[in-house]
């Protein structure tokens, strides 16, 4: 190796540690961890990152311009060794800007015209309800929000790029990282990507991580690997999901998830009144003709 070589080998090993916040070193001295990889990316081009906000009519935020500036992406990944077989477990993950695609793609022209979507599940929801702390507004699924995928977690949901409160033809400056679960319930992660980004680290990319910040938490089997590689951090998260689960409400109103299909109550029918009424006249007259022939 030339001293060009050795010399661009350590740069690049000082840009991955700051890019991983030392992370790699970490997981490589725990038990039973194996095979950390770090997939090595060039940055991406000014060209491509105005190209991708003028696509979009969307400003791409500042810490989130350095990154892909620094690197077109990130992807770390590591294993656990069970009974002498590798099995991968953390995943890490943000898309390069070639994938930072819209959550929401245009209709199809061979779709149906009255196909549903992701559209008609939004509503409005009621105020928030007395004794709980007021959360942000979640996205919409129409044109008042634009939704860019960062990491598809592994098919356990979607951690998104958000831009609330859009118009039409305006170009969309403010932006929040969300988490949008397989219910498609949307839950608020962070309000900066930097915030996210260490977030992410924190929790090792372990399974089902953004389920912390969900009422009802990760699963059992997310819960135990959380308890065995972060068990400080979990044993925190479980208390506040807890106490959040308490008070955590189905708010489906089948009014509106059903509108439409709402079926119009039949009219009462008067015969039933009629026929009363005329068997008592029935009645009263057999009992006139019952008492004209006792005189």
């Amino acid at each position: 190796m030339t001293m060009d070589e050795t010399k661009d080998a350590f740069v690049f090993k000082g840009v991955t540690e700051r890019l991983t916040l030392g992370i790699t070193r970490i997981l490589e001295n725990m038990p039973g961890v194996v095979d950390v990889r770090y997939a090595e990316r060039d940055p991406a081009e000014k060209r491509t990152l105005l190209s991708w906000e003028q696509k979009n009519t969307c400003i791409l935020p500042e810490d989130m311009r350095d990154f892909y500036l620094t690197t077109d992406g990130f992807t770390l990944t590591w294993s656990v060794k069970l009974d002498d077989e590798c099995v991968p477990l953390g995943c890490m993950m943000i898309n390069g800007v070639g994938r930072l695609c819209p959550l929401l793609q245009p209709a199809s022209v061979f779709s149906l015209p009255n196909a549903p979507s992701l559209v008609d599940l939004d509503w409005e929801e009621s105020s928030s309800e007395s004794g709980l702390e007021p959360a942000p507004s979640a996205p919409h699924f129409d044109a008042r929000s634009r939704i860019y995928e960062l990491d598809s977690c592994g098919g356990n949901g979607k951690v998104c790029l958000v831009y609330k409160n859009c118009t039409p033809g305006v170009v969309a400056q403010h932006s929040e990282i969300w988490f949008l679960d397989r219910s498609l319930c949307w839950h608020f992660l962070t309000a900066t990507f930097t915030a996210y980004y260490r977030l992410m680290i924190t929790h090792l990319g372990l399974p089902e991580w953004q389920y912390a910040y969900t009422p009802y938490g990760p699963s059992p089997q997310a819960k135990q690997w959380a308890s065995l590689y972060q068990p400080l951090i979990f044993s925190n998260e479980v208390s506040q999901t807890d106490s959040a689960a308490d008070v955590f409400l189905n708010k489906l109103d089948p009014t509106k998830a059903f509108r439409g299909k709402a079926k119009v109550p039949p009219p009462k029918k008067k015969q039933s009144a009629q026929s009363n009424s005329g068997g008592a006249a029935k009645g009263q007259g057999s009992a006139g003709r019952h008492g004209g022939a006792k005189r």
